[in-house]
């Protein structure tokens, strides 16, 4: 068999797993979007307080904040998993949660790693608000609640796109979910592909396992998933850049 008909065959066995609706398949993909998802959810929520907070509020340690956020936003993901890690082991300050190896534990991950991505593109939108319209809103008599919620309604495009960004490098990320969830999937074959539904294995980490494995049918229908993910946030994430 020539490189071009494995790879073919490859493909077309990969679209076959994905439009049978694999169990296995769809259990990484949910466990995929679950995580991720969660970890968006709750990152969004912290860093809109913290950039809004930043943004129109003077309080001591503020510069030292700041500085922690834009050095949050190029952590290594290895690292965060190792501290993560570190933190929910048994003998770890965080070992009473008992959450290493688990779902939980790889949302954990995903927040600290995203949570000062969306932040600082949070900030960013807020900045790029014309002051005069700050002004305006005080010169017409608004409040300070006022000028915040205007400026929101102004910054909203550009926060819509930092959540995106976040959610798009949670789905891609796969360095600290491997370290603290396990890549674990249940025993037993289910799909008559010998592997069973995933506990902690998600898109990313599957590919890397099902790669080593030699299945490429399996890792590419993965990796088509993934890549059709990724490709739609970066979209909305586009179009959304277009209409602010």
């Amino acid at each position: 068999m020539s490189s071009a008909d494995f790879l073919i065959q490859g493909i077309i066995r990969a679209f076959e797993l994905i439009f049978s609706l694999n169990p296995y398949i769809l259990s990484i993909t949910g466990v995929s979007i679950k995580v991720s998802g969660t970890a968006t959810i709750l990152a969004t929520f912290t860093a809109i307080l913290l950039a809004f907070a930043i943004s129109f509020l003077n309080f001591r340690g503020k510069q030292a904040l700041v500085t922690l956020i834009n050095t949050g936003m190029g952590l290594p993901p290895v690292f965060v998993g190792l501290f993560v890690f570190l933190m929910i082991v048994p003998v770890g300050p965080l070992g009473f949660l008992d959450i290493v190896y688990t779902r939980e534990a790889m949302i954990l991950a995903q927040y600290i790693l995203i949570t000062p991505i969306i932040t600082g593109i949070c900030l960013a939108s807020i900045k790029a608000v014309p002051q005069s319209i700050i002004e305006t809103v005080h010169t017409l008599g608004g409040t300070q609640k006022d000028a915040v919620i205007e400026t929101l309604k102004e910054a909203r495009f550009g926060m819509i796109t930092a959540i995106l960004a976040g959610f798009g490098r949670a789905l891609a990320e796969v360095g600290a979910i491997l370290i603290v969830g396990g890549n674990i999937a249940y025993t037993g074959s289910v799909g008559g592909i010998g592997e069973g539904l995933s506990k902690t294995r998600t898109l990313t980490t599957a590919i890397t396992s099902e790669t080593s494995k030699g299945d490429i049918s399996t890792s590419i229908a993965l990796g088509i998933i993934l890549i059709s993910l990724v490709l739609s946030v970066n979209i909305l994430a586009n179009y959304f850049q277009r209409t602010d």
